[in-house]
């Protein structure tokens, strides 16, 4: 029914593959691309259907990407490839006239700079070309816009706060490691924090807001406010929101760590001189830390996110809470990758289902929350990340 391809061979590029294998009646056709063909090799190994075909591309390189899509000639790539590379890949996509699907915002590489402004100007040219972009198909971002999408459409007449929690309660009995790329995720959270108020953006010092939320079957964890680019697309395509944010939390000893790698320069994104080599900081780092592709084993406890909403219902006030809990073992078991790894690659490829059974495809770039959620919801409970609501009660925010 459906020819796709896989862009990535990381942590959450190896749960998509493993995902798109297990649903053979919508993905008849499979290849796993990467700069480091080895890789995609292993995943297949790894889920052990020969079938799935690989290659070696530079996501970087238009002209590889559009060879190898004319080649191959898949009717959607997923890219879950670095941020880096999503206009590139988008470009090579319009030249060859595939689909496209991603997981996260574009940002550059020389500024930690998140928006949608970049992707969202390519909206008339997938339009002309009568392609669907969809962007932010993971979790957060992703399935907290399909959240927010069916709580808009079944529960509320309008919807006017937005939290959106993020918790990893998990132990990687690391003394410091970052559950998906340490670059991306570094550069994410030592930035300025930013929320959505009355109409305007609220700029905050990196992590400077925080406060304890209860988790389900986790407890207490303390939360702490980051911008996140969801936000960015929710407001504007749900005006009525009042207030958006993002939480997310932070165990002590993961910010000592980050705190003296921010102090003694490691967390620079521009050049340095070492011995005449150019090298960034943040690059090096990532490249002594722990892969995150290699957590899994040993790592214990759950994920929860969920949006806590609260907004008008007959003109009556209502509280509404929708989360998923995620075991770090269960999706190791599965897909040999931990729990951040499979909550962002099972919804990327419940995406790509939704595109391929004509159910969200529409010429044009979109963001998650502009499409049906109910199909994409009922796909949550089937294939692994099962959902769970709370009506009416004290959301804590």
């Amino acid at each position: 029914m459906g020819k796709v391809l896989i862009i990535g061979a990381g942590g959450v590029g190896t749960v998509v593959a493993h995902k798109v294998a297990q649903n053979p009646d919508v993905f008849t056709d499979i290849m796993i691309a990467s700069r480091t063909k080895s890789k995609c090799d292993a995943i297949v190994k790894a889920i052990g259907n020969p079938n799935i075909q690989t290659a070696q591309v530079d996501a970087d390189n238009v002209d590889e990407l559009v060879a190898l899509f004319n080649s191959f000639k898949p009717e959607i790539v997923i890219n879950v490839a670095l941020p880096y590379q999503d206009l590139t890949i988008m470009e090579a996509c319009l030249k060859s006239g595939v689909n496209y699907l991603d997981t996260a915002n574009y940002e550059p590489k020389d500024v930690a700079h998140f928006e949608y402004s970049w992707q969202w100007a390519y909206k008339k040219r997938f339009e002309d070309a009568g392609l669907t972009a969809i962007l932010g198909c993971g979790f957060d971002p992703g399935v907290s816009g399909i959240y927010t999408a069916y709580a808009a459409k079944h529960y509320f007449d309008e919807m006017q706060y937005l939290d959106i929690v993020d918790c990893n309660a998990g132990n990687h009995h690391k003394a410091f490691a970052t559950n998906f790329n340490p670059e991306i995720n570094i550069r994410e959270i030592t930035q300025n924090g930013r929320f959505y108020e009355n109409g305007e953006w609220v700029t905050t010092k990196p992590l400077e807001i925080h406060k304890d939320l209860t988790y389900p079957n986790i407890g207490p964890r303390d939360s702490y406010l980051l911008y996140h680019e969801e936000l960015e697309s929710l407001v504007k395509n749900f005006p009525t929101i009042k207030r958006a944010r993002f939480w997310m939390t932070f165990g002590q000893e993961y910010l000592t760590h980050l705190r003296v790698i921010q102090n003694i320069g490691m967390a620079r994104i521009d050049e340095v001189d070492y011995n005449g080599v150019k090298i960034v900081p943040l690059q090096f780092l990532k490249a002594v830390l722990p892969n995150p592709q290699d957590l899994g084993e040993n790592y214990e406890g759950e994920t929860s996110i969920g949006c806590r909403i609260r907004g008008l219902k007959d003109g009556k006030e209502r509280t509404y809470y929708v989360y998923n809990n995620c075991s770090h073992q269960e999706a190791y078991k599965e897909t040999g990758m931990q729990g951040v790894s499979y909550t962002t690659g099972v919804p990327a490829m419940i995406g790509a289902m939704m595109f391929i059974k004509g159910l969200w495809k529409k010429p044009g770039v979109w963001n998650v929350e502009e499409f049906n959620p109910d199909p994409f919801m009922e796909q949550l409970n089937k294939q692994g990340l099962p959902w769970h609501e709370v009506f009416d009660g004290d959301l804590e925010v």
